[in-house]
């Protein structure tokens, strides 16, 4: 039988989602310039679908220049046809480059979704020090340098929301990615020291912090009968996690509805933690 996780995963799916006329719409957000990393696939898709189809105009970055490609055509004939920059964020000097780009054609960031993440599985053992610096790299060096990259035009502007993307992962005391979790459990201690440093330019720094999304890499890759049963224990919402639920909470955290929402974690994960 094939399980309701299965079923619903894909970004297709994800996509999809953010145009239903029965989830909120943000007047805030209309016009308003948002940057998406690692925007091409999974929960990145969701988001610059759901934010496209607010009316905003949005930039994003991947690696994977075909997927980004094709999501750009697939949006164009909403309010703003999205913008994608093919970049490896690792590079910070083009990681820096590429969000200049975006702003010279969209104009200045107002909100900042430091999505791009590689939760790839490794040992202890098999952990090199070049592994371990590439692991930092994808997973958390690009945040910092994307938000101190935008916080110049948020400055100028008046403010602005930057969201980083964290993991239950480390909460949950998962094995098997150490680097990976190591570094997604140091996102909420940049989102704090970031908060406390950018608020009084009115700049609002949140970590949001997804559970065990059902993203097609995940159910390819990673999900197996274990996991499944894994799930059913530990969310309290018996129900598959799916990236436009992580995107609602984006679109909240980037609107001027949540204007005095900063240094705070935002747990989306069925109430697993």
């Amino acid at each position: 039988m094939t399980s309701p996780i299965d079923n619903r995963a894909g970004d297709a799916a994800a996509a999809a989602a953010g145009s239903s006329d029965h989830f909120a719409r943000y007047p805030s957000l209309v016009d308003r310039c948002v940057l998406v990393t690692g925007g091409a696939t999974g929960i990145g898709a969701s988001l610059v679908s759901h934010f496209a189809h607010q009316g905003a105009r949005v930039g994003f970055l991947d690696i994977d220049a075909a997927a980004g490609r094709a999501l750009a055509e697939t949006l164009a004939d909403g309010r703003h046809a999205p913008f994608f920059v093919e970049v490896d964020i690792t590079d910070i000097a083009a990681l820096v480059a590429a969000i200049e780009q975006v702003q010279s054609r969209l104009g200045p960031i107002a909100v900042l979704l430091n999505n791009a993440a590689n939760d790839r599985r490794h040992t202890i053992e098999e952990t090199t020090p070049e592994s371990w610096d590439a692991g930092i790299a994808v997973n958390l060096k690009h945040q910092f340098f994307a938000a101190r990259a935008v916080s110049e035009s948020m400055r100028k502007n008046g403010g602005g929301s930057i969201v980083n993307l964290g993991s239950v992962s480390w909460m949950l005391k998962q094995g098997g990615m150490p680097v990976y979790t190591t570094a997604k459990s140091a996102v909420q201690g940049l989102t704090r020291s970031l908060a406390r440093d950018l608020g009084r330019f009115n700049i609002r720094v949140n970590t949001l912090v997804p559970g065990w999304v059902m993203t097609e890499k995940q159910v390819r890759l990673w999900l197996t009968d274990a996991g499944r049963e894994e799930i059913a224990r530990g969310q309290c919402i018996d129900q598959a996690l799916m990236p436009e639920h992580i995107a609602r909470m984006a679109l909240f955290l980037a609107s001027d509805d949540s204007a005095m929402c900063t240094a705070q974690d935002f747990v989306v994960d069925g109430g697993w933690t």
